[in-house]
C-alpha cells in the first residue's frame, strides 16, 4: 500500500486515523480552552468533561457509521448466502475495503445463482432424459412382446403348413401348402421392413427430405394406383380437387407412403357399395387432404389408440398389421403437419393439412 493510501478517506485504515487524529486534537484543543476561561477550576473541569462526553458520543458514532454498520450488512448478506438465498444484494457502497467486499460478494452472490440455475437445469434435464430412457425401454419391452405376438401366427402358419407339405402325396395339395407358405412368409417380411422402418422414424435415424412438387398430380397419381385402376372395386369413388396446380414443400416419398396407408384403410373399411371419397381443399395458404369412407365408425374412446402401434379392433373383420396409420403419425408429426381422424354420421374421415408453396 502506497504512503498516501494509508491516509486516504478511501480506506478504514485511512477514516480511523482521521479520526484519532481529530479526536486528539479536539481532546487537547478543548482542555486548554475550558482550562481558560474564567470560572472556576471545578466549573472548567466539568465543561472540559462534558466536551469529552460528547467527543466520545462523536466518535461512537462515526465508528458505527464507518465499520459497525457495514459489517452488520455484509454478515446479513453473507448469512442469506450461506443458505442460498441470492435474492438480496449487499447495499454496502462506500469506497472502501468494506465497499469492496461489498462489491464482490454481490458478483459472487449473482456467479453462485447463475451456477445454481444451470445446476437446476441440468438436473430437470437429467430427469427428463431418465423419464425419456425409461419410456423408451417400457416402449422397446411393449415392442418385443407385440412383435413376438404378432410373429407367432404366421411363424405357426408356415410350420403347420411345411409339416403337412411333408406329408401331403398329391401335387395339387402341395402346390396349396406352398402358395400358402409363400403368402405367409410375404406377409412376416412385410411386417419385419415396416417395423424396421417405424423404429427409424420413431429414433430419427430417417429425417425428411423436402423438395417442391405439386400435390394435385401426386394424389391423382398414388390414387389411380390404389383406387382407379382397380377393376373389381366395390364401392363408389368421389373426389373433389382443385383443377390448377397446387404446389407443396414436404419430403414427397414419406407423403406417399402416408397416402398409401391412409387410402388402403379407407378401401379396407368401406362397405359394399359405399362411398369413398377424396377431398383436396384450399384454405388460404393450407391445402387440406381429407379421405372419407362409409362404413362403421370407430368408438369414440378408441380414436386417439388408432395411431399407435399394433392397434387393431377385436371386431373389426378387415385386419391389418395395426401398423400403417402408426407410421402416418409419425411421418406427418416429423413435418409438423396437423392430422386427425373424426367420425362422420356414416363413416370416418381422415385428414392432414399441409402448407402451400407458392
Amino acid at each position: 500500500m502506497r504512503w498516501k493510501d494509508k491516509f486516504s478517506l478511501r480506506t478504514v485504515r485511512g477514516k480511523m486515523i482521521m479520526v484519532s487524529k481529530a479526536a486528539g486534537i479536539i481532546l487537547i484543543v478543548s482542555y486548554i480552552v475550558s482550562d481558560r476561561l474564567p470560572v472556576a477550576a471545578d466549573t472548567s473541569f466539568l465543561i472540559w468533561l462534558a466536551l469529552v462526553i460528547l467527543l466520545v458520543l462523536a466518535i461512537d458514532y462515526l465508528l458505527g457509521k464507518f465499520i459497525s454498520a457495514p459489517i452488520s450488512l455484509l454478515n446479513r448478506s453473507a448469512r442469506k448466502m450461506a443458505q442460498l438465498d441470492f435474492s438480496a444484494a449487499c447495499t454496502v457502497e462506500t469506497e472502501d475495503e468494506f465497499g469492496e467486499l461489498s462489491a464482490s460478494l454481490n458478483k459472487m452472490a449473482e456467479n453462485l445463482q447463475r451456477a445454481l440455475e444451470d445446476l437446476q437445469s441440468a438436473n430437470m434435464q437429467l430427469e427428463k432424459d431418465v423419464e425419456r430412457e425409461r419410456m423408451l425401454l417400457a416402449e422397446r419391452k411393449e415392442l418385443a412382446d407385440r412383435l413376438s405376438h404378432e410373429m407367432k401366427t404366421p411363424l405357426g402358419v408356415i410350420r403347420a403348413y411345411a409339416e403337412g407339405l411333408q406329408d401331403a402325396a398329391d401335387e395339387a395339395q402341395k402346390q396349396k401348402y406352398a402358395a400358402v407358405i409363400l403368402e405367409e412368409t410375404v406377409r412376416l417380411g412385410d411386417l419385419i421392413t415396416t417395423l424396421l422402418d417405424l423404429s427409424a422414424l420413431e429414433s430419427g435415424a430417417s429425417v425428411p427430405v423436402p423438395e417442391r412438387f405439386d400435390f394435385v398430380e401426386f394424389l391423382e397419381t398414388v390414387a389411380g394406383r390404389l383406387l382407379i385402376d382397380t377393376p373389381d372395386s366395390k364401392f363408389v369413388l368421389q373426389h373433389e380437387l382443385p383443377e390448377h396446380r397446387v404446389y407443396v414443400y414436404a419430403d414427397k416419398n414419406r407423403l406417399e407412403q402416408v397416402l398409401n396407408n391412409l387410402i388402403v384403410n379407407a378401401k379396407r373399411h368401406v362397405r359394399p357399395g359405399g362411398v369413398l371419397k377424396l377431398s383436396l381443399t384450399e384454405r388460404g395458404s393450407i391445402l387440406h387432404f381429407s379421405v372419407y369412407n362409409q362404413g362403421n365408425p370407430v368408438p369414440e374412446e378408441n380414436l386417439p389408440k388408432i395411431w399407435s402401434k399394433f392397434y387393431r379392433d377385436k371386431k373389426d373383420p378387415c385386419g391389418g398389421s395395426g401398423l400403417g396409420l402408426a407410421i402416418v403419425a409419425q411421418i406427418l408429426s416429423m413435418q409438423d403437419l396437423p392430422y386427425g381422424v373424426e367420425n362422420r354420421p356414416d363413416g370416418v374421415r381422415f385428414y392432414f393439412s399441409i402448407p402451400i408453396e407458392e
